[in-house]
């Protein structure tokens, strides 16, 4: 009898940590941003330009060069937007146009890396400071990473047209 009382202690002593052990997915997730970061992208929980909007989703962002701000605009997967909003490229609406058309290279590579993208991926920002995935974080770190030229190509691309050029100052 003395035996099921100390295995009734043990697992009460044991199950909490059960518990903060990391699961699959908590472990899947911090290799992939381990990964992600050591590559030079910046990850953060942040609320994406949805509506109605998720809580918080992490968010990927590719910094423009502060000398060459970039072009703002949002293009937002088809299952998380209306039927209102502008078709653009497989499955992908838009929800705030480039003000001005954007060069016929960065067109293809963005319309190339829509194409590519994981279903997750919900929203792909630009402002004048970065290029922004906002998604689930399906995949693991190489298959993400494969991704990781196409968005440096788009966004060297776009870099240095912003909607609203800077005043140059005379001197």
């Amino acid at each position: 009898m003395s035996w099921v009382i100390i295995l009734f202690v043990l697992a009460l002593i044991v199950s909490p940590v059960m518990w903060l052990k990391p699961s699959p997915r908590q472990k899947r997730v911090a290799g992939l941003r381990d990964a992600v970061i050591k590559a030079g992208i910046e990850v953060k929980l942040e609320t994406p330009p949805l509506h109605p909007a998720p809580k918080a989703m992490p968010a990927y962002r590719w910094r423009y060069p502060q000398e060459r701000p970039g072009p703002t605009f949002v293009l937002v997967r088809d299952s998380e937007a209306g039927t209102s909003l502008k078709p653009c490229h497989a499955g992908w609406r838009w929800r705030t146009e480039p003000l001005r058309p954007l060069p016929e290279a960065a067109q293809e590579r963005l319309l190339h890396l829509l194409e590519r993208l994981p279903q997750d991926a919900l929203v792909l920002e630009s402002s004048e400071h970065a290029l922004t995935l906002w998604w689930y974080e399906s995949q693991g770190p190489e298959r993400f990473l494969s991704y990781q030229d196409a968005f440096l190509g788009l966004r060297d691309g776009l870099a240095g047209r912003p909607d609203r050029p800077r005043a140059r100052h005379q001197g």
